[in-house]
């Protein structure tokens, strides 16, 4: 290069540099106004206290280093026709993101009452923090994210899941320091060990180290480069540092960083799609910024210091209402950013700036990859009837259900292998629950050594197994909010570790289908096996079903519950979910050899009317009043209910039993409440108005008296189900410690029915013996009594499922 070649290179790019210097100013500018400004956007006139918001909402504090950041990954997108997500970690970076949007013209296009003028900039202002307006953090209404950003410790498993098998996917993911530390994100880091640079895209980590939380310093910044160097190397990256106060060397540092970490990137990537990786897993790059809190904000107030500290973190000067020493402090600040050189007389950014932002779907706040729904595609599903089971007669075949259902998700994953948008996600558990049957057409995916010795362990596995319930969820969440489909397999008792990120996820569904511009993505997913009933090996720790409480909370079109009673109808389920979209479906089903109730036509037929009389169960002609009704949902539940009403068959039978068998647990919410709840006539012609209603519930009663209460009949409502008691022990001792047995429903059935207890004194008797023999066989020989190993639904009583 020549010396006049060299000096307009250099020319350029300080001419670039201050361009992007004025962006951020306008994107700081921007977001300053969000937090304060009522009117008077672009400062035509003195500010006066009634252009100033009465209440002062919002944060600053991370803002400018995510506006920083933003202008940054602009130029890269423009100059290298980049595919970028962006994912605001920081808690309350809305401002930021809000700002952002609205620059580069996705804002109005969305919400063309923001227009991109004056006018639009004072909405824009009105409407942050403010009521009937938008959320100080990121959410659904802000155009470009998929991630809750009050949600700490979930953006790096967000950024991963969205680039699993999205290979031309960059996610710049924004760590906050005071995420950082928590443990979802700590574990979050080995994400890298997951992602297979062949078939995926690439995460590009920005650490963003400001020094503050709220009213502490953060862990990650008071470490120096050395530290942290040692150990994001330990996690398997390549950490490039910018650090600074000044914003022109600041700027000329990052562009030189992101240009290296990118061209990391892409060399990574073409080695691996020229022949596969085989190797050493890559060491993938990442950026570690440190820039003030508050950088470019007051540097003092009231004499105390603000910028680099935690004083900045909200709202730097609480009184620019009430006290004009502070609002002349707010004023020298806003002007300080030259809005006179950003915006036209119409308020309009200037070409010049606007030229910087990409177009089109490259904008960040507008890529598709922000709208799952614009690139999902439906599942091509297996005919579930063909790998049903044949069930001659209720009782007449055995099986584990979760077993039958591998083979059905095996399919899947053949069926949708050369799409790529299916995964199935667990906590180190795909063969403790019985889905074996999916290595048989994929793998486990890893990206680590492989030994000779291991077993379904490859690097293009569809199988993601990490022994952390935060990871699955949030590659998950992260995986469907991108247009994909999968679902997480958990032990029922440990998936409450993800309570805090299916609250945001329901939070965000709930919200985006009250925008039409969010397109529907595919349902969250979960199977809960090795649930309360059976986790006799493992004692009282690993023993609460109260998940399904939890999630009931939700609003009714998010939310679904589901209790298949056998492996039929856990297929029909998991095919139906598999179908939905916006919803959080839970499956709670067991996973030991069991007793199948239902053929293929009759569990289609109960699971399409989610609660259902088993007429074969009974003892009622149709068209009559029962004595008692035997209600049940659950496997465990189902079985011991089905074996009380044998008991009371053989032992009283002239007493009429009806028994109800419920799958969709929200049918027993009225319909004015759920969509899937029935009207007050037809759970009224299951459960009657005035009869005893035993009902054996898989998990804590107080959730079926809540979903019943408005029901005419609920008075008569006696729920058996998990008492909080548990220990280790026989499987048939827990349902005896919690009164789900067999011997207690038939008790509760005698003390209910009127008149009956008179007159089955003697069975009421045999059945509290039965109790005491019980106990003292499980403690003499360890395991339960054969009677009740060996029982099944009588042959005679029924020719088959459905008569």
């Amino acid at each position: 290069m020549n010396d006049e070649a060299r000096t307009t290179a250099r020319t350029t790019s300080l001419d670039q540099v201050n361009l992007m210097d004025r962006y951020w100013r306008a994107a700081n500018y921007i977001s300053v106004g969000q937090i304060y400004l009522l009117d008077n956007p672009l400062l035509r006139e003195p500010l006066k206290a009634e252009h100033v918001k009465p209440r002062l909402l919002g944060h600053w504090g991370t803002t400018p280093g995510l506006n920083f950041i933003y202008v940054h990954l602009n130029r890269v997108i423009r100059e290298r026709g980049l595919d970028v997500l962006f994912i605001c970690g920081p808690g309350h970076g809305g401002p930021a993101m809000v700002a952002n949007t609205w620059l580069e013209g996705t804002y109005s296009e969305i919400y063309p009452e923001i227009g991109r003028g004056e006018d639009g900039l004072r909405k824009l202002f009105r409407q942050f923090s403010f009521p009937g307006g938008v959320p100080s953090h990121v959410a659904p209404e802000t155009p470009g994210s998929i991630h809750e950003g009050g949600e700490l410790g979930y953006a790096l498993v967000h950024a991963f899941g969205a680039v699993f098998d999205n290979p031309d996917l960059v996610v710049a993911c924004v760590v906050g320091d005071g995420e950082a530390e928590t443990g979802p994100l700590a574990a979050a880091w080995h994400s890298n060990k997951f992602l297979n640079p062949a078939s995926d895209g690439a995460v590009l980590p920005i650490l963003h180290l400001n020094g503050y939380k709220i009213a502490n310093p953060t862990i990650l910044a008071r470490m120096d480069d050395v530290e942290l160097r040692s150990l994001f190397a330990g996690y398997g990256y390549e950490p490039f540092f910018v650090e600074g106060h000044e914003p022109v060397p600041m700027h000329r540092m990052m562009t030189t960083k992101l240009d290296t970490a990118l061209d990391r990137i892409r060399s990574i990537q073409k080695r691996a799609r020229a022949s596969g990786w085989q190797g050493e897993r890559p060491l993938w790059p990442m950026i570690v910024l440190r820039s003030p809190k508050g950088w470019t904000g007051p540097k003092e107030v009231d004499g105390k210091k603000v910028e680099d500290f935690w004083r900045s973190h909200q709202v730097p000067v609480s009184n620019a209402r009430g006290n004009e020493a502070h609002r002349k402090i707010l004023e020298d600040w806003m002007r300080s950013y030259e809005p006179e050189k950003l915006f036209d007389n119409s308020g309009r950014l200037l070409p010049e700036l606007a030229a910087l932002a990409p177009t089109g779907p490259k904008r960040m706040g507008s890529t598709p990859y922000a709208n799952g729904g614009l690139l999902k595609r439906d599942l091509v599903l297996p005919d579930w009837r063909s790998l049903a089971l044949d069930v001659p007669r209720p009782g007449g075949a055995k099986a584990e259900a979760t077993r039958i259902l591998g083979s059905y998700l095996r399919d899947v994953m053949r069926l949708n292998a050369d799409a790529r948008n299916f995964r199935l996600m667990g906590p180190d558990e795909t063969s403790s629950n019985r889905l074996d049957d999916v290595f048989e057409v994929t793998n486990r995916v890893w990206m680590q050594r492989i030994e000779p010795y291991d077993v379904h362990l490859s690097r293009d596995g569809r199988v993601m197994e990490v022994l952390s319930e935060h990871l699955c969820q949030g590659w998950l969440e992260g995986y469907l909010l991108t247009g994909r489909h999968g679902l997480l397999s958990c032990y029922e008792a440990f998936i409450h570790i993800v309570d805090s990120m299916v609250n945001q996820h329901a939070k965000w569904l709930k919200t985006s289908r009250e925008l039409a511009w969010r397109k529907p993505i595919a349902s969250l997913n979960y199977l809960l096996t090795s649930h309360v009933w059976r986790q006799d090996h493992n004692g009282f720790s690993h023993q609460d079903p109260g998940f399904a409480d939890f999630v009931a909370n939700k609003k009714a079109d998010t939310v679904r519950l589901y209790f298949p009673p056998d492996a039929n109808t856990l297929l029909w389920i998991t095919e139906h979910c598999l179908k939905t979209y916006n919803r959080i479906n839970v499956i709670t089903a067991g996973k030991q050899p069991a007793p199948q109730w239902l053929s293929v036509e009759d569990a289609e037929a109960h699971c399409r009317a989610g609660a259902g009389i088993w007429e074969w169960a009974g003892t009622v002609a149709k068209g009559e009043d029962p004595d008692v009704v035997m209600g049940c949902a659950g496997d465990v539940p189902t079985l011991e209910t089905l074996a009380a009403t044998d008991i009371l068959r053989s032992a009283l039978p002239d007493l009429k039993v009806r028994v109800v068998n419920v799958v969709d647990l929200m049918t027993l919410q009225s319909n004015s409440k759920h969509p899937h709840g029935l009207a007050d006539e037809d759970f009224d012609a299951l459960f009657t108005k005035t009869k005893p209603v035993i009902f054996a519930y898989h998990g804590y009663p107080y959730l079926i008296h809540r979903l019943t209460y408005r029901r005419a009949n609920h008075d008569n409502m006696h729920v058996h189900g998990f008492r909080e008691e548990g220990t280790t022990t026989t499987p048939f001792d827990m349902v005896v410690l919690n009164e789900l047995d067999r011997f207690h429903l038939a008790l509760a059935a005698i003390k209910h029915v009127p008149g009956l207890a008179e007159r089955a004194k003697g069975l009421a008797a045999e059945l509290q013996a039965k109790l005491v023999e019980h106990r003292a066989y499980v403690r003499e020989y360890g395991e339960d009594m054969p009677e009740v190993q060996e029982w099944n639904w009588p042959e005679n009583s029924a020719t088959k499922a459905g008569d």
